[in-house]
This record gives C-alpha cells, structure tokens and sequence, in this order.
C-alpha cells in the first residue's frame, strides 16, 4: 500500500485519518474551514488553526476511470474510479479518494457503471487512508 506524502500543514488530516476520522483544518480565529490545508486563513489572514471534526457526508462532485498505462503500483488494480467529492456540511470543501464497496475493499471493487455524479457518499477508511462508499 502507497502512503501518503505529507507536509506540516496536511499532517494533521493524516494523524486524524490513521485515527479513523475525518477532519478539515480550520481557522481559530473567523471560523472558516479550509482544504486543502495551508498556514494563512485566506479569509482574514489568520494563522490560528484547528481541525475540526467534519460528518464524512457527501456527494460525488466528479470522478474519473483511469485505464492502463499507470504508474506500475496501480496497474493492476485498473480500472479504478478516482471521486471528487464534495462535503455535505461545507459544500466549497472537496476531496480526491476511491469509490470502493466496502471499507478496505479493493480500489476496483466497485463496477464504474455505478458511478453517478451527485449520488450521495460517506467515508470510510482503511490502513489510514480515506475512501468513500456510496449512501
């Protein structure tokens, strides 16, 4: 399995996901969430942040079905969906992950033809990773 790469403002989504749980840095000071993560709150400049706790609701905002040629730890696995979503409790937060079947389930698990743009998710995670299944 692929581990993430992470920096020191992301860091803190991964710690959380290993955790099994969902959260979006957010500022201390105005109250805006914020993804991907960065130091300065765009909306007042702040750098004050927190991660706050997100429902793990959403809706498939887009996606795509790489095919072969991938990079060679993916090959395998094609064809794999790859899901934009977008998060029901702060609609302007989108996320990249997986459609799978189940919670650890395989990246090709789930048929392509299932996939439909605004139908509605919620995440699951596996060996720290966020996926989504569908509602």
């Amino acid at each position: 399995m692929l581990t993430p790469v992470t920096d020191s403002d992301g860091a803190p989504f991964w710690r959380y996901a290993a955790q099994g749980e969902l959260r979006v840095q957010t500022c201390a000071d105005c109250g805006e969430p914020r993804f991907p993560p960065r130091p300065c709150c765009p909306h007042c400049q702040s750098f004050e942040t927190e991660w706050r706790p997100v429902s793990g609701h959403g809706r498939i905002w887009s996606y795509v079905v790489p095919h072969p040629p991938l990079l060679p730890d993916y090959a395998a696995q094609a064809p794999y969906n790859v899901v934009v979503v977008e998060l029901a409790d702060h609609p302007r937060i989108r996320l990249v992950g997986n459609l799978v079947s189940s919670a650890g389930a395989p990246l090709n698990s789930l048929d392509p033809g299932r996939i439909r743009i605004g139908a509605r998710v919620h995440v699951v995670f596996s060996g720290g990773l966020p996926q989504w299944v569908l509602s």
